[in-house]
């Protein structure tokens, strides 16, 4: 795993407004960057993260059973009581799923460590599927990477997949949602509906703010049809707090992401799997943060319900502490601290795309601090091995 410098490609900016990626810039702030990348090996990728995700999904899944079953895990989840019954039928009826991504500390040496799962709604697809391999192919075209580089990245191929096998389970219309005025969001649905119409289905968007309840509390189009298939780029537990959310276990409409996914896009997910796989080389020591365990000094506090960075609190070993501002508060969870790979001041968080139950491409986003927040940027990455490298244009 290398970092390398990298020439940016002088039409970046225009190949990302005809590709629809407005949000390459936030704030004022660069969130695309290309004037590096991330190189890893072939055996880096299939043993070093293809692999653990694998198997790491595996287990998460595997404990969605015994967590949905047990009041007593429901309620250390923080998940509200009313919602308990809806979740565990999802599973019981096997309620399809989508995709997600697991975040990972890994500088290519020893297992890469699980930090937590995006289960519910991860962002960074658009760049992580289309974008950074359009700038693979623009570099190997201009003759600055080698012909015979590659990348992790069988992510939209793999979406139009699932799709296609999901299909017939979905009940029409089938609408795709995200928050108005959130570019990010809206290009990650536009991104998604694309790959659904690939695998044959018809559908469309509404903005989260624009659906409608019925008298029998169904949720309606802006043409007042009920709503069969809802991909909602909103988090479940806001959701279970909103007046509108309270009607989700009747309304009769199918959620992507489904129910069951609010027990592994929690951060409490953490100590679950830490507690049943205790020792497993690629998962941290994580516990409840309720004073039944401690750690060492090296550790993190997190909200069970955080994203983006939000409201963290670490303690690195040699003492400095580090904390972000943000909504959310307790319960939270302690992780043992493990160091992102750092280069250049700059610390790399690895996002492992699951589609389906496949582990199949990968995004790197870096922060100047240790904490990755939302102002973190995307650096796109290659398959290149050790003999290989940047060439000349």
């Amino acid at each position: 795993m290398r970092r390398l410098a990298m020439p940016e490609r002088v039409n970046w900016r225009a190949r990302a407004a005809d590709s629809g990626f407005v949000f390459h810039t936030i704030d004022g702030e660069p969130y695309w960057d290309e004037s590096a990348c991330y190189a890893f090996t072939m055996r880096e990728i299939e043993e070093g993260l293809e692999a653990p995700t694998e198997e790491l999904h595996g287990m998460a899944l595997d404990l969605v059973g015994d967590i949905v079953a047990s009041e007593a895990r429901m309620r250390e989840l923080d998940i509200p009581e009313p919602f308990w019954d809806w979740i565990a039928r999802s599973w019981k009826n096997g309620d399809p799923h989508l995709y997600g991504r697991m975040d990972f500390a890994w500088d290519g040496h020893g297992p890469a460590k699980l930090l937590e799962l995006n289960y519910d709604t991860p962002t960074s697809l658009f760049e992580s599927a289309f974008f950074q391999w359009q700038w693979l192919d623009d570099q190997q075209s201009s003759g600055r990477l080698p012909a015979a580089a590659d990348q992790y990245n069988s992510i939209y191929e793999s979406l139009v997949e699932a799709f296609g096998a999901i299909a017939r389970r979905l009940p029409r219309p089938f609408l795709f949602a995200a928050v108005r005025n959130s570019a990010e969001d809206q290009g990650t649905i536009d991104y998604l509906r694309d790959c659904a119409v690939q695998a044959g289905i018809e559908c469309g968007s509404i903005a989260i703010e624009d659906i409608g309840l019925t008298a029998d509390h169904r949720y309606t189009d802006l043409d007042d049809n009920v709503i069969g298939t809802l991909f909602k780029l909103y988090p479940l537990e806001d959701l279970f707090r909103e007046p509108f959310g309270a009607h989700l276990p009747n309304a009769g409409t199918l959620l992507i992401e489904p129910p069951w996914k609010a027990v592994l896009s929690n951060k409490g997910i953490l100590p679950l799997l830490w507690d049943r796989h205790r020792g497993h080389p690629n998962l941290l020591p994580a516990f409840f943060d309720d004073g039944r365990d401690a750690l060492p000094p090296g550790w993190v506090r997190k909200p069970l319900h955080s994203r983006e960075g939000a409201n963290i609190q670490m303690h690195l070993p040699h003492g400095e502490h580090l904390a972000s501002t943000g909504p959310y508060g307790g319960p939270f969870v302690r992780q043992q601290f493990h160091a992102l790979a750092a280069h250049d001041g700059r610390h790399a968080l690895l996002g492992s795309w699951v589609v389906g139950d496949r582990a199949c491409g990968l995004g790197v986003r870096e922060d100047a601090s240790a904490i990755t927040r939302d102002g973190a940027r995307f650096v796109p990455h290659v398959i290149l091995e050790e003999d290989g490298g940047v060439l000349e244009a």
